[in-house]
């Protein structure tokens, strides 16, 4: 559900939050 919450807020960078999440909560905390 994350990832299309986040695709949706940057649809322009939906394939950078998809790999952020790939990688964990971390990177998007960080």
């Amino acid at each position: 559900m994350a990832k299309a919450k986040f695709e949706r807020t940057k649809p322009h960078m939906n394939i950078g939050t998809i790999g952020h999440v790939d990688h964990g909560k971390t990177t998007l905390t960080a």
